[in-house]
């Protein structure tokens, strides 16, 4: 029966930090800064388990049964947790007061279970034995848990159903107790009832999954979901309505295939186009394959290498029929190599040389984006930049987020570049803004690709006139350190919304 109890407790542990993951995942997803999202979730349920092992010391007699009753509102609780959470944000305005309501309940429920177990088993070993095999089979769960987690459970399972599996194993435990303790417990009949009663509406429940994501999903965006997955990094989401396609991460918009081009041809032909002969190209982010798609304009263009962090997104958009077709195959083409790695690390290890370097991630909306937009990152970017070569960084709205884009701008010129912004109009954004950067000064060019359908040499000089409610404003750069950026970002659009 030993090894059998301590199994139930590596398992009971792997369930814990399951649900805590899944909470501070998806709240990142639907909310944004998920430092902060993570950081107040884990403190949360951390002073909810305090709660719940000072709780304890007031459970006396028939431990054994309480336990399985506990394990049995995990099960359901936990199980259910994520289902619930997107149905919350897709239909009530009380999502933070829900999330943090079900946290503090499962935090509680979870921090009552070691104890317990502790004062079950304490008549078969030694006191310091019992502390050392729960605790130590404690740890390896949340190991294992904590491993399997992104590499397996959401890009294969998904939040919804693999919060679902861990309830289930939390309803197989409790299943599983009524059998090991059977001589000592009462009420045996009663409990595996239960027990079978919460397996079979959680299995019910990964069944049905998908019909309970797409319920939420379909209330969240306005079109057609076409296709929507959780990988290990994001939550991807394609919707339609009739000839638009629109991309989603974690909730927020990456281009409307109605006007994407104007994005695209801003991005990419004011900087590429005034560079003398371009032969190499490099592109961090941009795993949509719609600027390498600009950039294959240029037929004097011999290597773009692009660095995307995700492999689901860069397959994505080199198989499914519709995404090839708005890229034009561009990820097919022999001259793209795609590397899915993370550009930070990347862009500090590589040697090679760069005409022309795109940076087109998403929003600095956490900390993890935010690195990427830090004089650190810009430094060893630009170390890559030919001599004659220019850099372009997506910078958000000028307009909307008025100090975030100034900041970005002073944050390349911190880094020892020359910087040149400028901005247009995307209607599916507003007014959207971009930084040419080098060592170099920079000259609008002459000549454009033939067939762009927004940009043209006319036009190239009034994309760098700023009106007064876009003009330079006095903002520190974005540090590594203390990334000002995220914060400020995060303030610009508070200020939108209210």
């Amino acid at each position: 029966m030993g090894i059998l109890l301590f199994i139930s407790v590596l398992l009971v542990a792997a369930c814990g930090l399951i649900y805590e993951l899944v909470a501070g995942t998806l709240a990142s997803y639907l909310m944004g800064d998920s430092v902060f999202q993570f950081s107040t979730i884990i403190g949360t349920y951390l002073f909810a388990m305090g709660i719940g092992s000072a709780l304890s010391r007031y459970l006396n007699g028939g431990l054994v049964y309480r336990f399985v009753w506990i394990e049995l509102l995990l099960g359901v609780i936990g199980g259910f947790s994520s289902a619930a959470l997107m149905l919350a944000f897709a239909f009530t305005q009380g999502f933070e007061l829900i999330l943090y309501a079900i946290v503090i309940v499962m935090g509680v429920l979870v921090g009552l279970e070691i104890p317990l177990l502790m004062r079950i088993v304490r008549d078969r070993y030694e006191f310091r034995d019992v502390i050392a095999h729960v605790l130590t089979f404690d740890y390896l769960g949340a190991l294992g848990a904590s491993l399997l987690f992104p590499i397996l459970l959401v890009p294969r399972l998904g939040l919804v159903r693999s919060a679902m599996l861990f309830g289930i194993i939390n309803a197989g435990v409790a299943l599983w107790t009524t059998y090991l303790f059977s001589t000592q417990l009462s009420g045996k009949r009663v409990l595996r009832i239960a027990s079978v009663v919460v397996l079979c509406g959680l299995s019910a429940g990964m069944l049905e999954a998908r019909k309970i994501t797409a319920t939420a999903e379909d209330n969240i965006y306005a079109d057609d979901i076409i296709f929507a997955r959780d990988t290990r990094y994001q939550h991807l989401v394609l919707t339609r309505f009739k000839d638009d396609l629109r991309l989603f991460l974690n909730s927020h918009l990456q281009f409307s295939s109605r006007d994407e081009y104007r994005y695209h041809e801003a991005l990419i032909h004011p900087g590429l186009a005034a560079v003398p002969t371009p032969r190499h190209v490099l592109v961090l982010g941009g795993g949509d394959g719609l600027a390498v798609r600009e950039i294959l304009k240029y037929p004097q263009i011999e290597s773009i290498t692009l660095v995307d962090l995700d492999p689901e997104m860069t397959k994505l958009f080199s198989t499914h029929p519709m995404l090839t077709k708005l890229n034009d195959n561009s990820f097919l083409s022999p001259k793209v190599h795609i590397i899915n790695a993370d550009a930070f690390p990347w862009v500090d290890s590589n040697t090679d040389s760069f005409d022309f370097i795109v940076v087109d991630f998403p929003d600095p909306t956490n900390y993890s984006l935010g690195k990427l937009y830090t004089t650190a990152f810009y430094r060893a970017a630009a170390r890559h930049l030919s001599a004659q070569g220019l850099m372009v960084v997506q910078s958000t709205s000028p307009m909307f987020a008025r100090d975030s884009f100034w900041c970005i701008v002073q944050t390349l010129k911190q880094s020892g570049l020359q910087t040149y912004p400028y901005h247009v109009y995307v209607p599916s954004f507003g007014e959207w803004g971009f930084v040419l950067a080098a060592t170099r000064e920079y000259t609008p060019p002459t000549s454009l690709p033939s067939g762009l359908r927004f940009i043209n040499v006319e036009g190239l000089p009034a994309l760098f006139q700023f009106p007064p409610d876009m003009a330079p404003l006095s903002m520190p750069a974005n540090q590594l350190n203390s990334q000002v950026l995220v914060r400020t970002y995060e303030n610009d659009w508070k200020d939108i919304s209210h």
